[in-house]
């Protein structure tokens, strides 16, 4: 009979060395506390690593996609290349000493209730699938968002003679000059690989089936700088003014807006506005064409649509999304994530469950929602763990940053 694996005890376990473990992570060990980081990939950022396209740009300035206690440099591009932030992401988890395990893929994680503590299994994928067992008080989730592609059935694509990706798959236009590209999906990668196809030379066809923003970097950003001052409706107001001014009634074009306000949109359900990147002036111009329609299936290499119409082409890519995970593994029924991995309370409310259960970077608030969610944190076990050093310390950390 095989030994039992041994049980490996921590303070705090974090699932994921993406921005919201790493920043955790650091924020714990400034406070003295130990944590351990369980990454299923080889790498601490592997969505920006292995699962972005090459022309990646961060849309938010710098300054509100740094992590706690490291700003990016002064020299650094106001928006960062997806390479720039992948290297500020292994540079920060060295500064700060972040304890990873990488290449472990936690199966299971309940709540012993008698043991107050979290017990964890992961396998190591680099091993054979050896169990690993840990146990700590603390059990930090912060495994994102987009920890799975999301991919439609569609009748027929097994047999569609051309390339078919995801948008993960996706990295660069190569290869596709002259080609016919329908892009199915009319969010921010939808948009991004559209433009990329078409301005290498690629007959790009994008599927844009419900209503949709469009803004651009510098009118968003002037919208996050008002964020701490003025109610969402009033900055809503301002960003359609700027956006009517700069794009125009982009309905004509076959992109209607939402009743909903753009910042208001943002910080109450999961869609994000787009950020132009130009793809609406090859919109304009004819060389992108938007398509309403849903795709109903797949006969050779035409594609038919839900409005009845066919189209030939020589390649797909699917711009449909990701899904968290987390229920798969997590077995824990206090509320604190819904069905669909996500934090299931509106911000400020979302990161702290019972029983030392929290969650990072998942209720959609960007790299600044990671930086957030990693003090909160930090403060809070802190706290527990160490409270003749804090007085009423959380609750003033929490007003700070939620004023700032």
């Amino acid at each position: 009979m095989a030994a039992a694996a041994v049980v490996e005890e921590e303070e705090v376990i974090i699932v994921g060395a993406g921005q919201s473990g790493l920043a955790a992570a650091a924020c714990l060990s400034l406070r003295g506390v130990r944590s351990l980081v369980l990454e299923r990939d080889d790498c601490v950022g592997s969505l920006w690593r292995k699962r972005s396209y090459d022309r990646v740009r961060l849309h938010l300035a710098k300054h509100f996609c740094a992590l706690p206690h490291a700003p990016h440099p002064d020299a650094a591009p106001t928006y960062l290349p997806r390479d720039d932030f992948a290297r500020y992401l292994d540079a920060y988890a060295a500064r700060f000493a972040v304890r990873t395990r990488l290449r472990r893929e936690v199966r299971r994680a309940s709540y012993d209730v008698a043991a107050a503590r979290w017990e964890v299994e992961a396998v190591d994928l680099a091993a054979g699938g050896k169990v690993e067992l840990y146990a700590a008080r603390f059990l930090v989730v912060a495994s994102g968002e987009n920890d799975e592609k999301v991919v439609p059935e569609v009748p027929g694509i097994e047999g569609f003679p051309g390339k078919v990706l995801h948008a993960c798959e996706y990295k660069s236009p190569e290869g596709m000059k002259g080609k016919s590209v329908l892009v199915v999906g009319g969010g921010n990668s939808g948009m991004e690989i559209a433009y990329d196809l078409a301005g290498a030379g690629a007959v790009t066809s994008i599927v844009v089936r419900g209503e949709v923003h469009v803004v651009t970097k510098e009118i968003w950003n002037v919208a996050m700088a008002l964020y701490p001052y003025l109610p969402l409706w009033v900055i809503d107001k301002l960003v359609l003014l700027m956006c009517a001014v700069v794009f125009g009634d982009t309905a004509k074009h076959g992109l209607r807006r939402p009743a909903i306000g753009p910042f208001t949109m943002k910080c109450t359900t999961p869609a994000y506005p787009v950020v132009d990147v130009g793809t609406y002036a090859k919109i304009k111009s004819g060389e992108i064409r938007v398509l309403p329609a849903a795709v109903k299936s797949v006969h050779g290499n035409l594609v038919e649509f839900n409005d009845g119409k066919q189209y030939p082409f020589d390649a797909i890519v699917f711009a449909t999304g990701y899904r968290s995970t987390v229920r798969r593994w997590l077995k824990s029924d206090d509320g604190l994530i819904g069905d669909d991995g996500m934090a299931t309370r509106s911000y400020p409310e979302h990161w702290k469950g019972e029983n030392g259960l929290y969650v990072a970077g998942m209720v959609r608030r960007g790299i600044y929602g990671s930086y957030e969610d990693a003090e909160f944190i930090a403060e809070d076990i802190s706290k527990q763990l160490h409270p003749e050093a804090h007085g009423n310390g959380n609750n003033g950390k929490q007003e700070q940053l939620l004023a700032s």
